[in-house]
């Protein structure tokens, strides 16, 4: 059982009174006759995760959600897979974020290396989403078609984003630091009638051209019809080697046509996400219309308190669902913040000057960005950066170590609310995380949110409290996939999620539960590598370190943070042949791959030679099991030794563990 931590913030009378959350439960006692007391979380939250029907009609209700049809129906089937929400309602997610606001008020603002920070309004951006829209069926984009973006985190993205959905078509981003390889192992598998990319962006101050890679990708594309080219370092950047390519101004050019919005069934497509397992191509996770529209008006008003007036940004890419989750905001009345480039250029404060610059209220980032500022010695608030409208500060993608929080209290006081949250791709969402009217342990994430009925399971299927085990979902949620595109009989979904407990859904994260509702995570239970909060399967490492002609055999982890504050640690494991040596060159080739091929985020701390890796009689590698050895837990109950095909080579990875000295979380 957990100490209780110091508390760190909790919110006065008056900031509790004024939240979001505080006139929810009003409205919940005026108009469904429920009293929750506002100061106790936890029962509202109970009846939430249990009475699921109710609480998500209140949602409904209380957002006035526009759609078509009849909304008395709200859950035809409970089970998971396979739950269906309101099944007999037809909506838009992209109506929602445009409706009732003014033309002249603040939508978002940007900035990037290659842009000085700008603000867009309402009007504006709803006359550049309709003429994007427009474009877009001129080029034939319809209901259920794909279209797939290889862009940076800017306006244009946004507006692409609100005019496929605005026409019922499928949105699906990465970022353009990904390689050439990683875009068309995610996009090849949803055939996009329509490429939207950049010639190229900048990071750290310098110019990455990227004309070869879209090249590649729209060739290995052939469903695509047409490439549309966004000049982000050229205004005119070279289109001639490309198959069928369009500029960004001419396709998207003034249309003078109104922005109208297609409502479409609940679970119609709105976007595919990417998140990997250990194994096969990345899962093209598909969410709905409905169900992200319910969670983002329940997640951004209710859990992250945003508000007219707010400027709410997070630091993210397009291949991050934290982008996807940003685009949410626009359900409120609050504006986002974008940037695209390095936190750390020119100086180590860039994000910190920005948001004040930006008068930013939430300043939401990885774990990772506020460790390395407290490693570093970035001080973010001074007498010339006061930081002012600071509110908030929101931390993800990874476990926010306790001395992080220590840090961001004495850096910013007790008047700002700090809260870690965790949730997922597979749901675009926070299962666990921020909630403004509940005090702010130190090492501690607050509270499950709202509708969300969390546990942690042992292996048994038993909960616990205060005690580490996996995170599970007992009840379903509706933001949770509508299936994985191309998984026809959804054997690739129960595989990923209900198989350890079927009928619950497992996340792969270990998580304990304390006795007063809040919770730690401690990294992923599985293998798959979550670096910076944008995971691929450790297939993809594979396969670009098993190009390396000297290398037979490989086995990668991904360490959670550790007590150094480290976010966490990538080592990569290499059987070399009769003739390899393991040299810097041979390092560097790997690394420079998988930069190349996966992203600069995939590339390993760590390549260490081993005599042999792991596998079982089939075949089978067994990363779990190693890399909770070198967490610390007992070999002998994590691993089979009769089900190996070489025992031995276990046995050096007990070894080093001993000697690199492991600690699991107890």
């Amino acid at each position: 059982m957990s100490a209780q931590p110091e508390i760190l913030w909790q919110p006065s009378a008056e900031q509790l009174a004024g939240t979001n959350l505080a006139r929810y439960i009003e409205w919940l006692a005026s108009e469904r006759a429920l009293e929750f007391d506002v100061s106790d979380y936890n029962e509202l939250q109970r009846w939430s995760a249990t009475e699921i029907e109710s609480f998500w009609a209140s949602i409904w209700d209380y957002f006035s959600v526009l759609a078509d049809g009849d909304a008395s129906l709200v859950l035809a089937d409970r089970e998971m897979p396979g739950a269906q929400w309101f099944p007999k309602t037809r909506l838009n997610f992209a109506e929602h974020c445009f409706e009732g606001k003014d033309p002249d008020a603040l939508a978002l603002v940007e900035q990037s290396e290659l842009r000085p920070l700008r603000e867009i309004t309402w009007g504006e951006l709803r006359e550049r989403t309709s003429d994007i829209a427009a474009g877009m069926r001129t080029l034939g984009v319809e209901p259920g078609d794909r279209v797939a973006a290889y862009l940076p985190n800017g306006s244009e993205a946004i507006a692409a984003f609100l005019a496929a959905a605005s026409i019922g078509a499928v949105w699906s981003s990465c970022s353009p630091d990904f390689g050439a390889e990683s875009v068309v192992d995610r996009f090849s598998q949803i055939e996009p009638k329509l490429l939207l990319t950049v010639d190229g962006y900048s990071y750290n101050g310098r110019r990455f051209d990227r004309m070869k890679e879209v090249v590649e990708i729209e060739a290995a594309l052939p469903t695509v019809e047409r490439t549309v080219v966004l000049g982000y370092l050229d205004a005119a950047p070279e289109l001639a080697r490309l198959r069928a390519p369009s500029a960004w101004g001419d396709v998207f050019a003034a249309s003078g046509e109104a922005l109208t919005f297609n409502r479409v069934p609940f679970d119609d497509p709105l976007w595919i996400l990417y998140s990997s397992g250990t194994t096969g191509m990345p899962k093209p996770i598909v969410h709905g219309h409905g169900g992200i529209l319910l969670e983002h008006l329940k997640k951004m008003w209710l859990h992250l308190d945003a508000r007219a007036g707010d400027r709410v940004f997070w630091f993210t890419t397009t291949g991050w669902m934290m982008w996807n989750f940003l685009a949410g905001v626009l359900l409120t009345d609050a504006a986002i913040v974008l940037y695209d480039g390095s936190p750390a250029w020119p100086r180590p404060d860039t994000l910190w000057q920005l948001a004040e610059d930006a008068e930013v209220t939430c300043f939401g980032a990885g774990a990772a960005y506020l460790v390395n500022c407290m490693r570093e010695g970035v001080a973010p608030r001074s007498p010339a950066r006061p930081l002012a409208k600071l509110r908030s500060i929101g931390s993800t993608g990874s476990p926010l170590p306790p001395e992080a929080f220590r840090w961001v209290s004495e850096q910013f006081g007790e008047d700002l609310w700090l809260f870690s949250t965790s949730g997922g791709t597979d749901v675009c969402t926070a299962f666990v995380g921020g909630c403004p009217i509940l005090p702010v342990y130190e090492g501690e994430l607050q509270a499950a949110s709202l509708g969300v009925s969390l546990a942690a399971f042992n292996e048994a299927g038993e909960s616990l409290v205060g005690e580490v085990g996996e995170l599970v979902i007992t009840e379903p949620l509706p933001s949770m996939p509508v299936c994985f595109w191309g998984d026809a009989d959804g054997s690739r979904l129960r595989e990923s999620y209900y198989e350890m407990y079927p009928g619950n859904w497992r996340h792969g994260d270990w998580i304990e539960i304390t006795e007063r509702g809040t919770a730690i995570i401690y990294g992923r239970s599985d293998s798959t590598i979550n670096r910076g909060g944008v995971r691929i399967g450790t297939s993809e490492v594979y396969r670009s370190v098993l190009r390396e002609s000297s290398v037979d055999d490989a086995l990668v982890v991904d360490l959670p943070i550790d007590s150094a504050g480290s976010e966490s640690t990538m080592l990569l494991f290499v059987v070399l042949g009769d003739q390899g040596a393991l040299d810097e060159e041979m390092i560097g080739r790997i690394r420079s791959d998988l930069r190349k091929t996966c992203s600069p985020r995939h590339v390993p701390d760590e390549v260490i030679a081993v005599p042999g890796v792991p596998r079982t009689i089939s075949g089978k590698l067994l990363e779990v099991p190693v890399k909770r050895i070198l967490l610390g837990a007992d070999p002998s109950k994590v691993a089979s030794r009769g089900s190996l095909a070489d025992p031995g080579a276990l046995d050096w990875f007990i070894e080093f563990a001993a000697a690199r000295g492991a600690n699991e979380p107890a």
